[in-house]
């Protein structure tokens, strides 16, 4: 299938068929956010954009493809979030966790949409290159934004220390969507994660640090 969107995020397009796209990554975010994965049909999500469902497949190969675009769109306007207030905190670990706090506390409020994404992302496999893509551009929007909350020149280990974040993060996400983790527990151990890997970690608070140990 000959897929228009790639793993930048849809440039490349002309504007026409950008705008398109668009219309089609609002539609689906809308559909999840109200109704979770099951509601985002193609031929709904292709209805409410106002696209014909052929056009609709040439920028994403499937729904899980799709999900994870919206999943890119939603990272990318967060980040734009970021910049205009950037996180506080004195140290690195202060800031990584400011910033994951923030998206952590933005997806519990649409929690139909943040189990969309989850399962768009565990469905996405290995012999599927375009939702791969897709994949690796959210992974570097997330390694894009904690690089920012961390200050250049320290000695820091960042594509280590990203990598183990986004487990957790991914994990956490899986935890909560599943009800295995309560509310506010995915913040909790982002922050866990955070003290222990980068330094300042010493004024982790006792229920991120005791989660950690558990």
């Amino acid at each position: 299938m000959n897929v228009e969107q790639g793993r930048d995020g849809g440039r490349g397009l002309t504007e026409r068929q950008a705008e398109r796209r668009d219309r089609v990554v609002k539609a689906a975010i809308a559909l999840a956010s109200s109704g979770g994965y099951e509601a985002v049909q193609m031929r709904d999500v292709a209805s409410k954009a106002g696209v014909a469902l052929g056009t609709l497949y040439r920028y994403f190969s499937s729904k899980d493809h799709l999900l994870v675009s919206c999943l890119g769109e939603w990272t990318r306007e967060f980040q734009q979030r970021v910049e205009s207030r950037p996180p506080a905190g004195g140290s690195a670990a202060d800031r990584v966790v400011d910033v994951l706090k923030r998206a952590a506390t933005a997806l519990e409020r649409s929690p139909d949409l943040m189990a969309a994404f989850v399962t768009a992302l565990t469905a996405i496999s290995a012999d599927d290159p375009v939702g791969l893509a897709e994949v690796s551009v959210v992974y570097e929007q997330l390694n894009e934004f904690i690089t920012t909350a961390m200050a250049d020149g320290e000695a820091i280990q960042r594509e280590a220390v990203i990598r183990v974040v986004g487990m957790v993060w991914l994990a956490a996400l899986i935890a909560r969507v599943r009800g295995w983790a309560e509310a506010g527990q995915m913040a909790d151990d982002l922050e866990a994660a955070v003290r222990l890997l980068l330094p300042g970690y010493g004024s982790a608070p006792r229920r991120a640090m005791a989660r950690a140990r558990a």
